[in-house]
This record gives structure tokens, sequence and C-alpha cells, in this order.
């Protein structure tokens, strides 16, 4: 029975590694979604108390540390759009330079049927 699986694996487009390439991908997605919503929360509640200390220091330093996690909760969604970027540019170069082998794995169809 497991080299029946086993070769059902080996079939898909990703060589056999598409149970290591989905949990990737769920991770990068998980942390793409919670990483600036969290960011972005932090900033709200460090903002909330300063206005509710009354304080025009505090409101301040808590603007620019607004700023800065919005700033970094982009940084962080687009980052894994250019990680996207990158894997289909590399997934096209290889699928050029390999188009004599049959057997060369289009890791582009790998990245978005997982």
């Amino acid at each position: 029975m497991d080299i029946f699986l086993f070769l059902a694996n080996a079939a898909d487009s990703c060589g056999g590694l598409e149970p290591i390439v989905k949990v990737i991908k769920g991770i990068f997605d998980a942390i793409k979604i919670l990483v600036p919503i969290a960011l972005l929360i932090m900033g709200v509640v460090d903002l909330a108390k300063a206005v509710l200390a009354s304080d025009d220091k505090e409101i301040k330093a808590a603007e620019g540390k607004l700023v800065k996690r919005v700033i970094a909760a982009a940084a962080v969604f687009f980052a894994f759009t250019l990680v996207n970027l990158i894997m289909g540019l590399v997934a096209d170069s290889t699928s050029d330079s390999n188009e004599s082998d049959e057997k060369a794995t289009n890791w582009a169809d790998c990245w978005v049927n997982a």
C-alpha cells in the first residue's frame, strides 16, 4: 500500500514534494495575513494608551511607533509577494533551460497547485 502512495505522490507536479510545499505555502499565507494585523493592532493599542494618558509627548511617540509598524506590516505583506514573483521567475528560467528534459519539475505549477 505504501508503494502506491509513494507513486501517487511522485506523479504530482512537485515531484513528490507536494505535502512539503503545501505546508510552506500555508505558513507563508498565515504569516502574510497575521503579522500585519498584529502589528496594526499593537500600534493602535499604543496610540490609544497615549491618547488616554493625554500627554502630547506620548501621543507623538505613539504616532511614530504606529507609522513604523504600518511600514513594517506593508513590508511583510509585500515580501511574500516578492517571493511569489521570484518563484515564478525561477520556474520560467528552469523550464526554458530544461526544455529537452521531460521530467523537469515546473516549479510554477508546483507552487500554484499546492
